[in-house]
């Protein structure tokens, strides 16, 4: 009965200990707390950024203009890991467009919307095909962290490829 006592005694100490480090790190008064969310806030890189359970928006990509057929707005895209995402890829040069990425097969595909019709998948897409301009909305979870490539394949050489990486 008295080596119960010991180890209850012990296990109750340890509890104390345990809980008062947690209770001075709460409030500790110095700024460390503001100081990290500050940098949160104004980092965007996705090392400062962690995985929430809304979906967040991925910038739209838009393939070509009026002006430039052969143009994309952006290039490179930084994602993290476990994070749910919306993104809208766009048409608008007036070509033909087929978008290809491999990062299709290396996230869950959630839905795929056109014209508020959605296309839900047991699987990733092959590509993407504009036949006329238009908005194309991806839903997806990133689940391998890597670097993805995505492109127009027939127009890669005049500029419409780049990157999506996943942290």
């Amino acid at each position: 009965m008295r080596k119960f006592r010991v180890v209850a005694f012990a296990a109750l100490v340890g509890m104390a200990l345990t809980q008062g480090q947690a209770w001075a790190q709460d409030n500790d008064g110095d700024d460390d707390d503001a100081a990290a969310s500050a940098a949160t806030k104004t980092d965007a890189s996705p090392e400062a950024e962690k995985a929430t359970r809304a979906s967040k928006d991925v910038p739209e990509l838009i393939l070509g203009t009026k002006e430039d057929q052969f143009t994309a707005n952006q290039k490179d895209f930084q994602l993290i890991a476990g994070q749910g995402y919306r993104w809208k890829i766009t048409a608008a040069g007036g070509l033909e467009y087929k978008f290809h990425t491999d990062l299709f097969r290396n996230v869950w595909n959630n839905q795929i919307v056109i014209n508020d019709l959605e296309v839900h998948m047991n699987g990733a897409p092959a590509w993407l095909e504009f036949d006329a301009d238009g908005t194309i909305q991806v839903q997806f979870t990133t689940v391998r962290p890597g670097i993805y490539t995505w492109s127009v394949p027939d127009l890669a050489d005049r500029g419409m490829k780049g990157t999506i990486t996943i942290k």
